[in-house]
């Protein structure tokens, strides 16, 4: 896509009219990932849809803002590209790049084990992946064989930022918290759950300066036990908090 071209479809409104839908190519817990196709270029895209009071009732703002953060912030090719980010009253979309290969969960289902040269190849791919989501300072937290994409030229791309985990203040659920008990300014509605939250995820790229600041207050570690239990390292069981090196282990795993 060219530079005019880009900026082009940054600046067009989009809304879920704007798609035709092919199908269904991934459900989660608060929402589905479809195969769209835009009716202005005929183009087909990955369309993330996420339901907000989903993600509100199941405290999940803090992990939706961490996915679109590292997917904006990322131009790395070893990560899947996000265009754009769009809402309705219902829902959150992601609008992403559509990967045709598969993921790499396919390929092994398919050839059961892979030789020595092919694993070499895919991990050392996957490090150049994780590396990339490193230096943003996010870790990924379910680096498994379905979030590892293939594109047309069968080089990989990490996907699924769902249970990454940032260190801005707006990844803590704390913000978000603090956010909902807030009175609710003079001459308007009164703010309910929903609204607060849902005004507050603004979908704009975190401020790097504050990401910088917030980082110097309190040491990269994080605490949830998430994760796909197969891929899963043993630190994040201890309730002693972790950092980046989970993701190692994950890759080790699939190795």
């Amino acid at each position: 896509m060219s530079e005019a071209k880009y900026l082009r479809f940054l600046r067009t409104k989009e809304e879920l009219s704007n798609y035709i839908p092919i199908k269904t190519i991934g459900k989660g817990y608060f929402g589905e990932v479809k195969l769209v196709r835009k009716k202005q270029d005929g183009k087909v895209y990955a369309l993330k849809r996420l339901a907000k009071t989903e993600m509100v009732s199941h405290e999940q703002l803090p992990r939706v803002r961490a996915e679109r953060d590292a997917l904006a912030e990322s131009d790395s090719e070893w990560v899947v590209k996000l265009y754009t980010t769009f809402q309705d009253s219902t829902s959150l979309y992601l609008l992403m790049e559509y990967l045709p290969g598969g993921d790499l969960m396919a390929l092994l289902i398919k050839y059961q084990i892979f030789s020595e040269d092919i694993t070499r190849f895919y991990a050392a791919e996957m490090i150049m992946a994780i590396e990339a989501i490193h230096n943003l300072g996010f870790i990924h937290r379910d680096i498994k064989p379905d979030n590892i994409l293939i594109d047309r030229e069968g080089h990989v791309k990490l996907a699924d930022f769902g249970l990454s985990k940032g260190f801005s203040k707006s990844h803590d659920h704390s913000y978000y918290r603090e956010l909902l008990q807030k009175p609710a300014p003079p001459n308007n509605k009164p703010a309910n759950r929903n609204s607060v939250n849902l005004d507050e995820i603004a979908l704009t790229v975190s401020n790097r300066a504050q990401i910088n600041e917030w980082r110097r207050s309190r040491r990269l570690m994080a605490y949830s036990a998430v994760g796909t239990p197969d891929y899963i390292a043993p630190e994040l069981f201890t309730g002693q908090g972790y950092s980046f090196e989970i993701d190692w282990w994950s890759l080790g795993a699939i190795m």
